[in-house]
């Protein structure tokens, strides 16, 4: 019986994404069935890069999707106004800096009343840099750490009630250095390490009502500060797959966690061409 119910479960959501015609199968889009009617999606850092991968991804999913930034505000509302484009007032822009003390809170209220109500919290707004030994500063502590592990954790705090009003589900974006320290990286990496295990407590905590995973990548797209060459050449050495991800990947893995795995919770799946396979 067990062995029948998986096959069921493996049918059914393949048939939410495909259509077989004769031996060929083609993609296709959600039909209006498939399609979670209002549901609502909160992506922080969503103006750019992965997080815009992440909202256009939960859009075409049929999901309003609530588009936070901090500061490229201009790229946010551009990508709001394409998602509109395609269907009116299904985004919105909310601009907030979740370091500052009670923004996550604010965030989360603005959302509710733009549309009363919460489905999906991806954490996935992030600062990143190096801070060697020797020159850290405190203002780099209360910047890396409060953007990756204290606003991930209000705003969970802070969403809780709509969250498990809808059964709802949070995924934060961790990083494979989380486990493997990166060489001049000590506030990062410890404030990713911590929302490891923030990930791993909301899960248990927020049972039976909120799932909670979380993504580490791996090396999606390169530091728009820039990289040597031969830098780029020794962590492409580290990935078995040969090459870089990309944005869509992290959001196909948000993809999975949101609509497909109702009976996963607590994981963080490494997206990162089995690059942590030798660590």
């Amino acid at each position: 019986m067990a062995t029948m119910y998986v096959g069921a479960a493996a049918i059914a959501t393949r048939r939410m994404f495909f259509e077989h015609k004769g031996n060929s199968t083609h993609a296709m889009k959600l039909s209006p069935a498939h399609i979670p009617k209002d549901r609502v999606a909160l992506v922080t850092g969503a103006a750019r890069r992965i997080g815009a991968a992440i909202a256009e991804a939960l859009h075409a999913a049929g999901m309003r999707v609530a588009i936070h930034c901090r500061q490229s505000e201009g790229e946010a509302r551009q990508l709001c106004e394409r998602l509109n484009a395609a269907r009116p007032d299904s985004a919105e822009v909310f601009r907030f800096d979740l370091v500052e003390s009670g923004s996550p809170e604010a965030l989360i209220d603005a959302v509710d009343n733009w549309a009363g109500r919460l489905d999906v919290l991806v954490n996935n707004a992030s600062t990143f840099y190096p801070t060697p030994l020797g020159k850290i500063r405190e203002e780099d502590w209360t910047d890396l750490v409060g953007s990756n592990l204290k606003a991930p954790l209000f705003l969970a705090q802070a969403a809780r009630g709509l969250l498990s009003a809808n059964d709802g589900c949070i995924v934060n974006i961790v990083d494979i250095h989380a486990k493997k320290p990166l060489r001049d990286h000590h506030v990062y990496g410890a404030a990713k390490a911590g929302l490891t295990m923030l990930t791993l407590s909301l899960a248990k905590d927020l049972a039976p009502r909120v799932r909670v995973n979380g993504i580490a990548p791996g090396a999606i797209a390169w530091p728009e500060s820039g990289m040597p060459e031969s830098i780029k050449e020794l962590i492409l050495a580290e990935v078995p797959l040969g090459r870089t991800g990309e944005p869509g990947d992290i959001a196909r893995t948000v993809m999975f966690f949101v609509l497909d795995a109702p009976y996963v919770t607590g994981q963080i799946l490494a997206v990162d061409g089995g690059r942590s396979i030798g660590w």
